[in-house]
């Protein structure tokens, strides 16, 4: 439908013009500028600069950023600044996994780690090794190192085991070394692990990588339920060891939506934890 509007023409006349509707094809031209200045640019956007380089009410261009925001193809940061949104970090890490990725779970470690004070990492998986990619350091004095470009043993970890029990490593058949007399070493003992961590949803290290350090990792899925990350908390045993389940919760919770998001969807009939 058109839209009428009255307006004064001239002293004591009024005068009635027909606006033309807006069109699909407007809304989606105009949706489409607005992205392509996200993506195009070298920085991330302003919503005000977007709205006067496009032209656009304010109205109109607040609709539609949160259009491509809903779907993934825009993400506004901590400052509410607007950048390009996990969809096209999914296409990228088809390709290459820690392209984009951190990106996407900024905002995600980051809550985690205000809302436990703990180390959060971030790990992909490499040649049978955990690879640190991204950290966000904790609140506390006595804290974990700064494992980011670190290669960590994957039986040693609990991020290791989350990415052993979600397919992402293959898990060993021979024996393994041990780093600490907590370490698990043989193969059959590390399965028995792995179904608990399948069972749970989450994975736990206590002093299996380092005497006195602890850590609970859930994983990071996609749209073909592939496992393309592990998120973990680190910390001291003093202040792990009796919170385990509780960090264990909040990570399932945080990597499920962030999962989501990049489209993973649980099988039909299977817990979301499940594998």
């Amino acid at each position: 439908m058109c839209s009428h509007i009255v307006e004064l023409s001239s002293p004591g006349t009024w005068r009635c013009s027909v606006v033309p509707p807006t069109t699909g094809t407007q809304s989606v031209d105009r949706a489409a500028e607005l992205l392509s200045l996200v993506v195009e640019s070298t920085q991330a956007r302003s919503f005000t600069d977007l709205a006067h380089e496009t032209g656009l009410a304010k109205s109109t261009a607040s609709r539609l950023l949160q259009a491509l925001e809903r779907h993934g193809l825009l993400l506004r940061d901590d400052a509410g600044l607007f950048r390009p949104g996990p969809l096209f970090s999914l296409y990228a890490l088809r390709h290459e996994p820690t392209d984009g990725l951190v990106d996407i779970t900024s905002k995600t470690l980051r809550r985690i780690a205000d809302e436990t004070g703990e180390t959060v990492n971030l790990a992909v998986p490499r040649a049978g090794l955990v690879i640190e990619v991204a950290q966000i350091d904790s609140t506390y004095l006595l804290g974990a190192t700064n494992w980011v470009g670190t290669d960590v043993p994957a039986h040693c970890s609990a991020q290791g085991k989350v990415l052993y029990a979600y397919g992402a490593l293959t898990p060993p058949d021979e024996p393994l070394e041990p780093l600490t007399p907590q370490s698990i070493t043989e193969p059959a003992a590390l399965q028995r692990e792995l179904r608990q961590v399948r069972r749970q949803g989450y994975a736990v290290s206590v002093e299996e990588l380092e005497a006195g350090l602890a850590a609970v990792a859930a994983p990071l899925r996609t749209r073909d339920c592939t496992t393309i990350a592990a998120i973990g908390i680190t910390g001291p045993v003093t202040r792990m060891a009796d919170r385990t389940t509780n960090l264990g919760q909040l990570l399932l919770n945080e990597t499920r939506r962030l999962s989501r998001q990049l489209g993973f969807r649980p099988q039909q009939g299977s817990k979301e934890g499940a594998a």
